[in-house]
C-alpha cells in the first residue's frame, strides 16, 4: 500500500492512530516519544491536519515501524469518531479494585500487559506456586489465565501474547477450567471452608454431572475432573486464588486453623497422581505455609515466588510506570504544583521498593498507585485494606529490635523466608509475605537477603499501627498522636511536645510478663521519631540507656538526650560533651537542647529540662 492513499485518508489515519494509541493505553507523551517524534508533532498527525506528503510519511513511517501496526490498520473505518483530546484523557479508566480481566478488557480499562509472562507459563507445562503481598494483583492473574484457558482470545486482542500465539501456532483452544477463588469469603464461622468448596464443586456438578453427591470433597472433584476429560476429551486447569485466606483470616483461632489445614490436605492430595488428567495447575497465595499438603503432596509444584525470570508478573515496574501512565502522572503533577520529576520521586518513595528475586527489580504496589493516580493525593492506601493485628502482637510480644526493619540490618535466607511455620515465634518470613518487609540488597557468596521497609507508605503506617499495640489511646485529638507532636514541634512548643510524650509513656499497658523496660524506652522513641521523620528532618541514635536525637523544622533545632536512670543534668552535660550543638553554631535557626529522664522501675518518664 503506498504512503499516498494513507495521505488522502490523513484525517481517519490519525483518528486510528489515537484510537490504538488508547486501546494500547498508551498516554501521548510516552508514544511520542516511543516513536521518536515531538508532542506538537503526534498531535497534527491525530488531527489529521499534515499538509506535507513528505513530512507526512517520514513520521507514518516512523509509527509504523515503531509499533508493528501495518498500514491497513490505520485506514480502517468502524463509523466512530473522537472529537478531541478530552475524549481520549476521559477514556482513560483506572482499574481500582477489578479482578475480572474479562471486565478490564471489555470495559476500556487501563491494562498493563503481563501477557508475556502468561505465555511463557502457560506453555511450561508445569503446575506452578506463586507468593505476592494482598492487593498486587494475584487474583487478576488467576483471572487471566482463566480466561486463556478459556479460550477467549477475543479479550487478547492487541497483547503481547496474541503475537506470540501467533509466531507459535497457537490455537487458543478452550479447555475444562476449575478455578477456585477463596479471597471473597470470610472463613470466621465454623466449615466456612467446606462451605466454599461445595459450592464450588455444585457448580461444576450442574456442567459435568454428579453420581456421588454423598461422598467427600475430594472425591467429589477427583471424579469432576474425570468426567470432564471423558466430555472434552481435554485435560483440566485448575487455578487456585489466594489458598491460605483461610488459614490467615482464623490465624489466632489455633483450632480452626489447624481444622483449615486439615480440609486442605485432604481436598487437594486428591491432585496427586493425577497428571493425565491435568493440563496446567496454578496456585496463589500470600504465605506458603510449610506442611500444608498443597505442598507436601503436590510436591511437583515450580515455586517462582523468587525467580528473576517472573520477577516483574505482579505489580508494576519503573518502566511500566512511564509507559502506561505517563497522563496520570503529568496530571497529578499538575494538581500537586510539582514537576513531573518531583512527582515521580514521590511516587517512588511512596510506593515503590518492593523486590521478589535476587536481580533486585524494582516493583510499585499496583493499588497504592491506582488510588493515588485516583485521588491525585500520595496517600497511605495499603493500610486501609487492614494489618492483621496478630502480627504486631507478635512484634511486640517477642521486643523485636524494630529498628532492624528500618535500617537494612536484617538478614534472612531464601528458605526461611519462604517457608512459613504456623509455630513459629520468628515474625519476619510472614512479615516479608504479607508485604511489609521486602528485599533491600542479596549477598550472592552467603545466598542470603538484606531485608526491610520497602517504601514510606509502608514505613510509617505499620509504625503507627504498630505504636497503638504499645500505646493505648494515641488516636487523633488526644494530644499524643503524632500530627499533634508535630504540630508542637513545628511551632518551637517544648512543653507541649514533652508533656504529649510524657503522656505517651504513662500510656503503656505495662505487665509482669512485659521485658524490662529497655525495650520499650528504645522501641517507642523510636517509633516516635521515625514517624516524625515523615514531617521534619530527624536524625536518631540509640545505645544502651540512652538516646539521642535531632530534630530539624524551619524555625526550630531540638537536640535530645534521653537517659533511662540518669538524672535530666546527666543528660544535657552528655550533650555538651559531645558538642551535639556544634554542627549549629551558625545556624540562625532557635535551638533547644533538652534532657529526659525515664524511670524504668516506675516505668515512666520522669522529668525533663531545657537547658
Amino acid at each position: 500500500m503506498k504512503y499516498r492513499e494513507l495521505f488522502e485518508a490523513r484525517k481517519q489515519v490519525g483518528q486510528n492512530i489515537r484510537k490504538l494509541v488508547i486501546d494500547e493505553g498508551y498516554s501521548k507523551t510516552f508514544f511520542a516519544e516511543k516513536i521518536g517524534v515531538s508532542r506538537p508533532t503526534l498531535d497534527k498527525l491525530m488531527e489529521g491536519s499534515v499538509n506535507n506528503p513528505n513530512f507526512f510519511e517520514r513520521h507514518i513511517d516512523r509509527v509504523l515501524s515503531a509499533t508493528g501496526w501495518n498500514a491497513q490498520d490505520l485506514l480502517m473505518d468502524d463509523g466512530t469518531t473522537l472529537e478531541n483530546d478530552v475524549a481520549i484523557e476521559g477514556l482513560r479508566k483506572l482499574p481500582i479494585g477489578i479482578q475480572s480481566f474479562e471486565k478490564i478488557r471489555k470495559g476500556g480499562f487501563i491494562y498493563v500487559d503481563k501477557t508475556e509472562y502468561i505465555y511463557k507459563l502457560v506453555h511450561s507445562g508445569i503446575p506452578y506456586f506463586l507468593s505476592r503481598p494482598r492487593r498486587f494483583g494475584k487474583s487478576l492473574l488467576v483471572s487471566t489465565l482463566k480466561a486463556y484457558w478459556e479460550g477467549k482470545k477475543e479479550l487478547f486482542n492487541g497483547l503481547a501474547i496474541e503475537r506470540l500465539e501467533e509466531i507459535d501456532g497457537g490455537s487458543w483452544e478452550a479447555y475444562p477450567v476449575f478455578c477456585f477463588d477463596f479471597s471473597r469469603e470470610g472463613y470466621q464461622s465454623e466449615n466456612a471452608l467446606e462451605e466454599v468448596l461445595d459450592t464450588c464443586l455444585k457448580e461444576w456438578e450442574a456442567i459435568y454431572g454428579c453420581d456421588d453427591p454423598d461422598r467427600s470433597p475430594a472425591i467429589r472433584f477427583q471424579n469432576l475432573i474425570k468426567r470432564a476429560v471423558k466430555q472434552t476429551g481435554k485435560p483440566c486447569v485448575v487455578l487456585v486464588d489466594e489458598y491460605d485466606k483461610p488459614i490467615l483470616d482464623i490465624f489466632e483461632n489455633k483450632e480452626l486453623s489447624e481444622h483449615n489445614r486439615d480440609v486442605f490436605k485432604g481436598f487437594f492430595s486428591c491432585l496427586k497422581g493425577f497428571d493425565d488428567y491435568l493440563k496446567f495447575v496454578f496456585i496463589t497465595g500470600v504465605t506458603k505455609f510449610n506442611k500444608v499438603s498443597i505442598f507436601s503432596d503436590l510436591n511437583q509444584l515450580d515455586d517462582i515466588t523468587f525467580d528473576n525470570a517472573y520477577a516483574g508478573l505482579c505489580g508494576i515496574t519503573e518502566e511500566e510506570l512511564g509507559r502506561y501512565f505517563a497522563t496520570e502522572i503529568e496530571e497529578v503533577a499538575r494538581t500537586r504544583n510539582i514537576s513531573t520529576t518531583d512527582c515521580r520521586d514521590r511516587l517512588r518513595r511512596s510506593y515503590d521498593g518492593y523486590c521478589f528475586s535476587s536481580d533486585m527489580l524494582g516493583i510499585y504496589n499496583p493499588y497504592s498507585l491506582l488510588k493515588s493516580f485516583s485521588k491525585k493525593q500520595f496517600g497511605s492506601y495499603w493500610f486501609e485494606t487492614g494489618t492483621p493485628s496478630f502480627l504486631l502482637k507478635k512484634v511486640k510480644d517477642l521486643s523485636f529490635d524494630v529498628k532492624s526493619f528500618n535500617d537494612g540490618s536484617l538478614f534472612i535466607t531464601e528458605k526461611n523466608i519462604a517457608d512459613y511455620r504456623a509455630d513459629d515465634d520468628n515474625p519476619v518470613p510472614l512479615l516479608y509475605q504479607t508485604g511489609y518487609l521486602t528485599i533491600l540488597g542479596y549477598d550472592d557468596i552467603r545466598e542470603s537477603y538484606r531485608i526491610g521497609f520497602p517504601n514510606d507508605e509502608v514505613r510509617y503506617g505499620f509504625l503507627e499501627n504498630l505504636m497503638d499495640v504499645y500505646a493505648k489511646g494515641i488516636g487523633a485529638g488526644t494530644g499524643k498522636d503524632i500530627l499533634s507532636i508535630d504540630h508542637a514541634i513545628e511551632n518551637g512548643d517544648v512543653e507541649a511536645f514533652m508533656n504529649a510524650v510524657t503522656a505517651l509513656f504513662a500510656s503503656i499497658p505495662y505487665s509482669s510478663a512485659d521485658t524490662v523496660f529497655e525495650h520499650y524506652f528504645q522501641a517507642v522513641l523510636y517509633m516516635l521519631f521515625t514517624m516524625l521523620g515523615k514531617y521534619v528532618i530527624c536524625e536518631l541514635h540509640t545505645y544502651s540507656g540512652r538516646v539521642d536525637c535531632v530534630v530539624e523544622t524551619r524555625g526550630y533545632v531540638y537536640i535530645f538526650e534521653f537517659k533511662r536512670d540518669g538524672s535530666v543534668d546527666e543528660a544535657i552535660e552528655q550533650i555538651e560533651k559531645m558538642k551535639y550543638d556544634l554542627p549549629y553554631a551558625a545556624d540562625k535557626r532557635i535551638l533547644y537542647k533538652i534532657g529526659v529522664s525515664f524511670d524504668s522501675e516506675k516505668r515512666t518518664l520522669s522529668e525533663w529540662k531545657l537547658a
